[in-house]
């Protein structure tokens, strides 16, 4: 039986929503054994593998079939699991498996909305990674697989699992930092997001995140969690998108940048700004929202808030302002604008686990009570449009309008 200590630790952020972590507990510690849930996963690459050692740490989770096109990812699940995985080249081979309850999808994004929509219509329950799908028609066309069915469909938005996010967001939604005008998101690297290839045969199926046949760059692999992050703080989904990129530092063959910049749109003149670069990781991965009152910082680890400074009351618009001997405008002030570099207000929620083992674990909740997912079908609806435009608007060069989530 698990633990009180461990259990505590891995609570969903959809059950820490409905009842006290000690009611849960003492709920769950009542139990003698915990409903099973079989998995078959498609795509057991290094995202698949991550996404089965959260899942296998729930009880009662176990994986019982494999499909992939490239037979060594076998033998490393084997690996993984402890034991054998009966394992296919053909997906359609393993849906047609009986004795499985969900599917794990994690295969290349230009294939998401083929295996997700088969794994659904065979009448299985699916944790599908993002960004959703390619295409604005294939993200609608999960929309309507899901809307037509009764499956569970929970898309790896990992970070709406996250604890201190979902309380800071839930801060900032009660007006903590005033109305949030601007979300900056950046997520830099000093890698070239290169793997190493066993032959040269295999170059596009192993770094297929460089090829634009299967990949919408860094703008779904990374921008897709930010641009989550934005719709949910802003309420709604954006409504224009104007991106540019380009190949800075890797000159080796790769069709998608190794930069991205991005703006995206949305109502009463807000912004959402993104970053991306693969050459230098000085800002690493962390978002910024900016409000009237104060700004937040969010990061895979903590939280904090800021708050402006009380505002200088409003001067007439003929007045002068003599400071360090200077008479000038009611705009100048002698000292600059340096930056803020203080301290601020951090949020005190202890980071017990990785967010995706939070997302695996609400999963199996999920599956095995019937309730919503938090990372629903509309929430990676909203971001894959906003992936799939800022995209297209890259290539054009061009502010492009978004189609609206429904």
């Amino acid at each position: 039986m698990m633990s009180r200590r461990s259990f505590v630790q891995g609570i969903s952020a959809a059950a820490l929503g409905a009842k006290t972590v000690a009611a849960i507990a003492e709920e769950e510690l009542s139990k003698e054994s915990a409903t099973p849930v079989r998995l078959g996963i498609i795509g057991p690459g290094s995202r698949g593998k991550e996404l089965l050692r959260s899942f296998l740490r729930v009880p009662g989770v176990t994986v019982v079939g494999a499909a992939d096109v490239y037979a060594p990812r076998f033998a490393e699940l084997n690996s993984v699991c402890g034991y054998n995985v009966p394992s296919y080249s053909d997906y359609r081979s393993l849906l047609d498996q009986k004795d499985i309850d969900a599917f794990v999808v994690a295969t290349p994004l230009s294939f998401h909305s083929q295996h997700v929509v088969a794994a659904l219509k065979s009448g299985r329950h699916v944790y599908g990674e993002k960004t959703m799908a390619f295409t604005v028609d294939e993200a609608q066309e999960i929309v309507r697989t899901v809307d037509a069915g009764k499956q569970i469909y929970q898309v790896g938005h990992q970070y709406r699992y996250a604890p201190w996010i979902r309380k800071t967001i839930e801060r900032v939604h009660q007006g903590e930092i005033g109305d949030v005008t601007h979300v900056y998101g950046y997520w830099h690297r000093n890698s070239d997001w290169r793997r190493p290839v066993p032959d040269p045969s295999l170059e596009r199926l192993i770094n297929w995140r460089l090829y634009n046949e299967y990949s919408l760059g860094l703008l779904s692999e990374l921008g897709s969690h930010h641009i989550d992050i934005a719709n949910w703080v802003f309420g709604e989904t954006p409504q224009a998108a104007l991106a540019t990129g380009s190949v800075a530092a890797y000159h080796d063959g790769r069709e998608n940048d190794d930069n991205v910049q991005a703006i995206l749109s949305y109502s009463k003149g807000r912004r959402f700004v993104f970053s991306s670069m693969t050459n230098n990781a000085m800002m690493g991965d962390q978002l910024w929202l900016y409000g009237t009152k104060g700004s937040l910082n969010l990061t895979l680890q903590d939280a904090e808030f800021y708050y402006e400074p009380t505002r200088a009351a409003q001067l007439p618009a003929n007045a002068l302002v003599t400071e360090k001997g200077i008479t000038t405008g009611a705009s100048y002030r002698a000292g600059g604008e340096m930056p803020y570099r203080g301290q601020g207000k951090k949020l005190n929620i202890p980071v017990v686990e990785d967010p995706t083992a939070t997302a695996c674990k609400a999963f199996i909740e999920c599956v095995r009570t019937g309730q919503r997912p938090v990372a629903d079908v509309r929430a990676g609806l909203g971001a894959a449009l906003a992936v799939v435009t800022a995209n297209q608007s890259l290539k054009e060069r061009r502010e492009l309008e978004v189609l609206r989530a429904t």
